[in-house]
């Protein structure tokens, strides 16, 4: 770290390639830190985008928020678009920016160690090098979770899980099982349901699926687009606030009657849409609405109906070499497996091994679950910063807005080291286990308490995501509160 003027020139990493990381490197480079070093384990950027290819992939916050706010795209083809639409808007930015000249693509970091004041990287090829500070941008949902399901390596036809989709596998005319019923086990009925021979959906527990509109945009909106960027602009801070006064509101306070709206909208789309009684039954689920990560479909019911499709609400049994038995003893022969059975979600930069302040380990402050204050600075690692880390805010929000909130704040915890004013800056102890027992508590106020099982919730059954409202969000990522910290 040398001095320049009265500024120090700090080196900084990120690791990571997707959302977070392009938007690190660009702001670093817009607020004048251009010394960065980008990782990424994969061959290319993207992330989540990159990782889940699997048909009917789309995102469930709409395009025009699901955006980084500075780079605006007028080309969405739909108010709710593909995952590959998605994938090549990262693709773009990043070239546009020139980040993918700046990325060290195949290169994990296996290490990050904090001793004489630096970051001592170790990479996947053994390389070394020092950093004054460390931005992981890692993501959430990009290590698979596999079920515990007796016989998986017996099954004769392919089997995979949903992220690691293998594109050479034929699906037209077959026979496919998917399991799992969260927003990809829907996207993929959906998406193959005419296309197969037969799709059998097995349902461990019914969700509930808010309706959902998704037109296409037209070309003339597109043009409109383009010669207006400022309507553009507009648009994104529209449903900005839209979100946050709607769902994001609703969900943290479970008595509100804005969750009760949404729960009449989840209960009437069933209703309205599933003619068969049995089967309409077998779909409802014994939880509130938004309990689970909600599910938003405009064609999962007709989809669930269609001749092709069956719904196996009987509880799997084992995987055999032809299919799938369930508990009463029947064999479901498939062709093709599909594991739409989520992520584990409390990896996060793990298992990359991190060791901070006197020879403290990640694995040991994480030891009963992941923590973070205010889901950016953990105690006893200096200098290292998180972009949508434990205890944020990942439910059914733009994490691209949630990232760039994020990060204006890091930014200024950076300029507290760069001009002088400390040598380093993380959380306290005091401060983190302060935030963790509001947090906690607040979270017996929201949805996600009231009587279902989902990934928000850690090994006590609370909710591990961030249990106020949007507002309150932005209003902690204006500035730090300094005396929260160590320097």
């Amino acid at each position: 770290m040398t001095e320049v003027g009265n500024r120090r020139e700090l080196r900084i990493a990120i690791i990571g390639a997707g959302m977070a990381g392009i938007l690190s490197a660009i702001k670093l480079r817009e607020a004048g830190l251009s010394d960065y070093v980008i990782y990424e384990k994969a061959d290319r950027v993207g992330g989540t985008w990159r990782e889940n290819t699997y048909p009917g992939v789309a995102c469930d916050v709409p395009s025009h928020l699901y955006s980084y706010s500075f780079e605006p795209n007028p080309e969405w083809s739909h108010q709710f678009s593909p995952g590959a639409e998605i994938q090549a808007y990262f693709e773009n930015v990043a070239r546009k920016y020139g980040i993918d000249r700046e990325i060290r693509f195949g290169e994990e970091i296996d290490r990050c160690e904090f001793r004489d004041g630096r970051w001592h990287l170790e990479s996947s090829k053994g390389e070394q090098d020092e950093f004054d500070f460390v931005i992981a941008a890692t993501g959430v949902l990009h290590h698979p979770s596999y079920p515990d399901i007796e016989g998986q390596a017996d099954f004769e036809g392919s089997l995979f899980h949903s992220a690691r989709w293998d594109p050479d596998v034929p699906l037209d005319g077959r026979r496919i099982g998917v399991i799992g019923t969260g927003s990809t086990g829907v996207q993929i009925t959906s998406a193959l349901v005419d296309r197969v021979e037969k799709l059998c959906l097995f349902q461990r527990t019914a969700q509930w699926i808010m309706p959902q509109e998704n037109p296409a945009y037209t070309e003339e909106e597109k043009a409109n687009f383009r010669n207006h960027p400022e309507q553009l602009r507009e648009l994104h801070s529209q449903i900005s606030q839209l979100f946050a006064a709607g769902f994001a509101n609703a969900v943290v306070d479970a008595d509100s009657e804005l969750m009760r709206n949404i729960e009449e909208a989840c209960t009437a789309n069933l209703e309205e849409s599933v003619k068969d009684p049995i089967l309409r039954e077998k779909l409802r689920p014994n939880y509130r609405a938004a309990c689970k990560r909600l599910v938003i479909s405009p064609d999962f019911y007709e989809a669930i109906q269609k001749p092709s499709a069956c719904l196996v609400a009987e509880p799997i049994e084992r995987i055999e070499a032809k299919g799938v038995r369930t508990r009463d003893g029947q064999l479901h022969e498939l062709d093709v497996l599909v594991l739409a059975t989520g992520f584990r979600v409390d990896r996060f930069m793990r298992p990359m091994e991190v060791i901070g302040r006197n020879g403290r380990r990640l694995d040991e402050i994480w030891a009963d679950r992941p923590t973070a204050y205010l889901s950016i600075s953990v105690p006893d690692l200096p200098n290292f910063f998180m972009l949508n880390g434990p205890n944020g805010p990942v439910g059914n929000f733009s994490l691209i807005e949630v990232a760039e909130l994020q990060f204006d704040y890091i930014l200024q915890l950076i300029d507290l080291v760069r001009s002088g004013s400390a040598g380093s800056v993380c959380a306290s102890a005091e401060a983190t286990a302060a935030f963790d027992r509001d947090r906690v508590e607040a979270a017996k106020k929201t949805i996600w308490t009231t009587g279902c099982h989902s990934w928000y919730l850690d090994d006590r059954g609370i909710p591990a995501t961030w249990p106020w409202t949007f507002d309150r969000f932005r209003e902690e990522m204006a500035a730090p509160k300094l005396e929260a910290y160590d320097f």
